[in-house]
């Protein structure tokens, strides 16, 4: 896969303009960007979204989740190319496994459509895709990161369950359940999406941690929803969170087992 930053030289047309994507009068980059957003009713955060989302992406796909409001209709007339997706399922994994589907280009990055996510960061998580990782995972956690919506429970349910993460599965991570992370197309095929809810988010933090893929944390600031209420339930939410890190745990010892009793077999086949 072709990956690099090329410098954009202001006011000079490059001779290969069309593979170019200027990010600013010194920068500019090849891989074809999709942002894909999830919204069910968010109607009137979505000027917020979009306002801050850089013009030079590729291209937006909202996967509308059967909206009664008018999402879909503020959202083309906010962004004239949107792609739009319907969901036939529900859930926040189901939302984003279809807008997955739905996106061409080689870099997707996940956004929420409440307004708390800062469009002007995708550049940061781009950058660091281009110079070699193979996910950017946003942290509120990290140094320069923040959050203005979360509670003290929630804070440590989030700093427990990243805890888990890290001492089962080796990862390093300073935030677990957070939603706005980017990654190359190609991670799909290895981290195998299967689950509908808002664990969504930590099954791809423990995946591509199993799939040995190379991780940078992004620091990243969350900002109050705008308009409207969350769906999010912190005991319901984080129970299922814990489950599937439960069901990951499991799946990796079993593969192990798997593993060492076809090794035994192998040796006793050669001796």
């Amino acid at each position: 896969m072709s990956s690099f930053v090329q410098p954009a030289v202001s006011g000079q047309e490059p001779s290969t303009a069309g593979q170019y994507r200027p990010i600013s009068s010194h920068l500019a980059i090849t891989p074809p960007v999709s942002v894909v957003i999830p919204a069910m009713n968010e109607a009137e955060n979505l000027p917020y979204v979009f306002k801050t989302l850089p013009a030079w992406i590729h291209e937006v796909v909202l996967v509308d989740g059967n909206s009664t409001d008018n999402t879909v209709e503020v959202a083309r007339e906010l962004w004239p190319d949107v792609k739009v997706v319907k969901q036939i399922g529900k859930g926040k994994g189901d939302a984003l496994i279809t807008g997955f589907a739905a996106c061409t280009g080689d870099i997707i990055v996940m956004v929420d459509a409440d307004g708390s996510a800062d469009g002007n960061e995708i550049v940061s998580y781009v950058s660091a895709l281009v110079s070699g990782a193979d996910f950017a995972k946003g942290s509120r956690f990290a140094n320069g990161g923040g959050t203005d919506d979360m509670t003290p429970i929630r804070k440590l349910g989030n700093w427990a369950l990243c805890t888990v993460v890290n001492r089962k599965f080796g990862a390093r991570y300073t935030d677990l359940c957070y939603g706005y992370n980017a990654f190359w197309r190609h991670c799909l095929d290895k981290i195998d999406l299967d689950c509908t809810g808002f664990e969504v988010e930590t099954l791809m933090n423990i995946r591509v941690v199993k799939a040995g893929l190379k991780v940078q944390e992004i620091p990243s600031h969350e900002y109050l929803r705008i308009h409207g209420a969350s769906n999010l339930r912190a005991v319901r939410d984080g129970l299922r969170v814990l489950k599937v890190i439960l069901k990951e745990r499991s799946n990796r010892r079993s593969l192990r087992r798997a593993h060492a009793v076809a090794l035994s077999s192998t040796r006793g086949e050669v001796s």
